[in-house]
């Protein structure tokens, strides 16, 4: 179980699988957030508006404590205590909203006196979202996705989803898709018949074909692993370097992104030894 914390920070690109543009977006929404405060969309004093730090934190509250509903129509709603409750990847609690918006946090199962309340912030098999947004790393998370975001047109094209296309935390091994998708852009480059076939293969869950497919291109699916898994061992260092070279009282989102770095770094140096041991 991980605590949720609040912080707000123009912090750019220093961590991997979260976009310049995303910090660019949470820049321009926090300007939004603060002018239509200022415009007196709600009543606050003066004071608390050209206060920045308290702004920064109503923006925060507003952007990691809401939950969405969809029924009657699409909101995200705030309900005092409910918003309090902590991530797990095994939530013990169900949080729901009635047509006129009451709140209601229901147990999944018999909780112990004393134990926290949880419900699930994000997919717990890829911990990479859930930081961007909340700010934290769930200490629960057993798989990270695999990085592979310069194939996300064949990710689409295979219609794969990012929660099959993992690398065990614990191990470094990688799961059978990901080989799929590193195989599909060779083929690709290549040779478009054996690629349509391999599709079809991938689409019918054809595991003998795709194996044929595997077996016949192996080396080269390894040397193009290698090289992603390499790729990105070097930008998390370069990354995490400049993560470091930066003011925490002005960046106080450094230590989280360097934890995160850090994950990525050691599941990965485990990936590229056993890709070695492949051959």
């Amino acid at each position: 179980m991980a605590v949720r914390t609040l912080f707000f920070t123009h912090f750019n690109h220093v961590y991997l699988d979260i976009p310049f543009h995303k910090a660019s977006n949470e820049r321009i929404n926090y300007m939004h957030f603060a002018n239509a405060l200022r415009k007196g969309y709600v009543p606050l004093s003066q004071e608390t508006l050209n206060d920045e730090q308290v702004v920064k934190w109503a923006y925060n509250v507003a952007l990691t404590r809401y939950h969405e509903v969809w029924q009657p129509s699409r909101q995200k709603l705030i309900a005092p205590m409910a918003d309090m409750l902590n991530h797990s990847a095994e939530p013990n609690c169900e949080i729901t909203f009635d047509m006129g918006g009451n709140c209601a946090v229901t147990a999944n199962y018999d909780i112990q006196p004393g134990s926290p309340l949880t419900i699930s912030l994000g997919d717990p098999t890829n911990p990479t979202p859930i930081f961007a947004q909340y700010g934290f790393l769930p200490n629960d998370c057993a798989t990270i996705f695999c990085k592979a975001m310069h194939l996300d047109r064949i990710i689409k094209y295979l219609e794969y989803d990012f929660k099959d296309l993992l690398i065990q935390t614990q191990s470094g091994e990688i799961a059978p898709k990901v080989w799929d998708i590193f195989l599909y852009e060779i083929l690709e480059k290549n040779d478009q018949g054996s690629a349509d076939n391999f599709y079809v293969a991938c689409k019918t869950n054809d595991e003998n074909t795709k194996q044929e497919y595997h077996s016949h291109y192996f080396q080269y699916t390894l040397d193009a692993l290698k090289q992603h898994v390499y790729s990105i061992l070097a930008d998390v260092e370069q990354l995490t370097m400049t993560a470091q070279s930066y003011d925490l009282r002005t960046h106080p989102r450094v230590p989280v992104i360097v934890a995160h770095n850090v994950l990525v770094r050691d599941t990965f140096t485990m990936t590229a030894a056993l890709l070695e041991q492949m051959g």
